[in-house]
């Protein structure tokens, strides 16, 4: 090579990448168990009721007091009776209500004509308030339990009706093809592929209709009662007894909450395909 020649420099070679660079791995935050988010909420909840009963809101009662009226009630045995004629009635009303409401659901969303039938009427009474029927009760059915549980049974049953039309009318057209296809007659096709595709419409029906019972339960005691949480709560108005009235809502909304947390374990079960589907 002469001294006049420029010396070339030879390129390297880049190489070239096999592909996006990696992101570092985010660390996944730490997840808080439920049962202790549950147990902040409650002990919050709690706080925040004892601080405004001592700003003395209205003469709010604090946690001991309505603690102290617990224990009077506990130790006489006036809470445990109430709270068990309560009960007895939101569970007849409730079974009833359920019980009645699906084979109904089931009908107007299989055949057209029992829709056309049924489903005026079901839309009619549930734009009616089921507390508006307790004039309507009293005089029918006098003052005895009877009304009581009608009410509460009206409740239940318009709110899980829909929930198990839907579930019919929800099911996937291509699942009833299939069995017709493979030679299922209509009751196969119903009892095997829409009663457990309607399942979880069910269930969820079943836990607003508890709600709706216990929601009318305080009203429907109102029919000369004399005994449950909402008479209670009813002759301690007229005292002023406001730690009486919170000891029932709390009681009303123990067993509610208890109860629907029985329904959400057998949803849970019942509906346990879903999470493989």
């Amino acid at each position: 090579m002469s001294s006049t020649e420029t010396p070339v420099k030879r390129a390297t070679p880049v190489r070239e990448s096999a592909g996006p660079a990696r992101e570092p791995r985010r660390r996944g935050r730490p997840r808080i168990p439920a049962l202790a988010l549950n147990l902040i909420a409650l002990v919050a909840g709690i706080g925040l009721w004892a601080w405004l009963a001592s700003l003395g809101i209205q003469a709010l009662p604090g946690p001991a007091a309505v603690a102290d009226k617990a224990g009077e009630l506990i130790a006489d045995g006036t809470l445990a009776d109430d709270a068990l004629a309560s009960l007895r009635r939101v569970l007849i009303g409730f079974a009833l209500g359920t019980l009645l409401a699906v084979p109904v659901g089931f009908l107007m969303g299989w055949y057209p004509v029992a829709r056309g039938l049924l489903e005026p009427y079901v839309q009619f009474f549930r734009t009616v308030p089921p507390l508006a029927m307790i004039p309507l009760a009293i005089v029918l059915l006098g003052i005895g339990e009877v009304p009581k549980i009608f009410v509460i049974f009206l409740a239940a049953f318009l709110s899980s009706v829909v929930a198990a039309f839907q579930g019919v009318v929800g099911v996937e057209r291509t699942l009833i093809d299939a069995a017709r296809v493979l030679g299922a007659h209509d009751g196969t096709i119903f009892l095997k592929v829409v009663v457990p595709a309607s399942a979880p419409f069910i269930l969820v029906g079943m836990r607003i209709g508890l709600g709706s019972a216990w929601g009318t339960l305080v009203a429907a005691e109102l029919i000369a009662a004399q005994e449950g949480l909402g008479y209670q709560m009813q002759k301690a108005q007229l005292y002023y007894d406001l730690p009486t009235i919170f000891v029932g809502l709390i009681t009303i909304g123990l067993l509610g909450l208890l109860m629907d947390r029985l329904l959400l374990l057998a949803e849970r079960r019942l509906t346990r395909w879903q999470e493989t589907r």
